[in-house]
């Protein structure tokens, strides 16, 4: 009998995790810069956090694996309340200094990384568990995400600014121990679920952690629908850091438009890109992916980068953004159902994990891409210069080949009947149709 309770757990225990980084991520470099007055040393905190976080994340994927996807998010997120909690603890006492903040911030992304990898593996084990499509599950991810940046980025600042940094910090450890709480208890065992017998269970179970990573790594390099999805990803994430932490606030400050026009650029891609993900986790796994994908990626990009060169009219600024944020939000709940439907499930909490990380391997060079373009060639021809490739890797689907089994499951998986019935093997299962590219 399937049953909605996992769902609804990892659901909750998503939006606490989120809300609580978002909330790390507004007091951690405010209480940096008004402690040190240095933007300098803010950044440096910020990177000493991201780069643990995302090779923590990539190393993880066996340790998930190994153990269990819920055991390991439970863990890290039990670790995360005291690590977090050191911050006020140290500042009550006095001894809060830059000396302990830059450890501290880096033991964050320690744990942080394998948390959110193994949140992530818990998906198709929620699936199963309450017969769902994936699309549907990811979407409500997704959106989740997505609310947590706007609505969560925006009672985090609150929360900032009423209680002060150090005091936020100990309500994001209350956030941590609230997601570790609902996982521990709302989902299922994910190691002990594993079949008995089977044979590649008993396979890994031998296997050394080294052996383990290089199997994952070699999944991974070896299907070339994730490989291509991973290039894709990793390089629009570089031009997108590059928009939104330099040429965004600079096309502000050089047009006169303030620091509030930053705000309302981001809202208004943000709160259609949540209607969006809502969408697509209800209709979802009935629309053909591979065509809304590209559309999803070719209105977010060159679109968006295009009218803020060209000065055009407020509203269709607005217009052209919302639109952007529409179909954006279509984009994570495909690639998460394309994702975990590649991926054999002993193999999940590890590719995952690995895949995850590579697409955010470039992040940490998008705002120094943008300020060195920017210095260069001055914002407006950066803006274009971005928009434009953009533009071109939003070509990749069309030209790689390997996009063209975007909806095709790997011969021999399994799946889930999306009737939720019992499993069916790919020669069962129909197949949707593609857009020829």
């Amino acid at each position: 009998m399937s049953s909605r309770r996992p769902f609804a757990a990892l659901a909750v225990a998503e939006a606490f995790s989120i809300s609580g980084t978002r909330l790390s991520q507004i007091a951690v470099p405010w209480l940096v810069l008004t402690t040190t007055g240095s933007a300098v040393w803010t950044g440096v905190v910020g990177f000493a956090e991201l780069l643990p976080y995302v090779v923590a994340k990539a190393l993880g994927g066996p340790i998930v694996d190994r153990i269990g996807s819920k055991a390991v998010a439970v863990t890290a997120d039990s670790c995360s309340v005291l690590i977090v909690g050191l911050i006020p603890l140290l500042h009550w006492l006095g001894m809060l200094q830059l000396g302990w903040l830059i450890p501290i911030a880096a033991l964050m992304g320690v744990v942080r990384g394998p948390s959110d990898g193994a949140k992530s593996a818990l998906v198709p084990t929620v699936a199963e568990q309450g017969a769902i499509p994936l699309e549907r599950i990811t979407g409500v991810m997704g959106a989740i995400e997505r609310l947590g940046g706007t609505v969560g980025a925006a009672a985090a600042g609150a929360v900032v600014a009423v209680i002060g940094a150090p005091q936020a910090l100990l309500v994001n450890a209350v956030t941590f121990a609230v997601a570790a709480m609902c996982i521990s208890h709302g989902l299922p065992d994910t190691k002990s679920a594993q079949p008995q017998g089977d044979p590649v269970r008993e396979e890994e179970t031998g296997s050394s952690y080294r052996q383990q990573l290089v199997e994952g790594w070699r999944f991974l390099r070896g299907d070339s629908v994730l490989v291509g999805i991973t290039v894709m990803v990793s390089l629009t994430n570089l031009l997108d850091q590059a928009w939104t932490a330099v040429l965004l606030p600079v096309w502000a400050h050089a047009t006169g438009s303030g620091a509030g026009a930053v705000g309302l650029v981001l809202a208004a891609m943000a709160g259609p890109s949540i209607l969006g993900a809502l969408v697509a986790a209800a209709v979802g796994e009935r629309l053909p992916r591979l065509p809304v994908y590209v559309l999803g990626f070719f209105v977010a990009g060159l679109p968006r980068f295009a009218v803020f060169a060209l000065d055009v009219h407020l509203w269709t600024l607005v217009s052209v953004l919302a639109a952007a944020g529409f179909l954006s939000g279509f984009i994570n709940p495909i690639l998460g159902a394309v994702t975990f439907e590649r991926i054999p499930p002993h193999l999940v909490g590890r590719v995952s994990a690995l895949k995850t990380s590579l697409c955010w391997s470039l992040i940490p060079f998008g705002g120094l891409l943008g300020g060195v373009l920017s210095a260069l060639i001055g914002w407006r021809a950066a803006t274009v210069g971005v928009g434009i490739a953009y533009f071109l890797i939003t070509l990749m689907p069309l030209v790689r080949k390997s996009f063209r089994e975007f909806n095709k499951r790997p011969a021999g998986e399994c799946v889930a009947n999306r009737a939720g019935d019992d499993p069916v093997t790919q020669a069962d299962a129909p197949a949707r149709d593609v857009a020829p590219a």
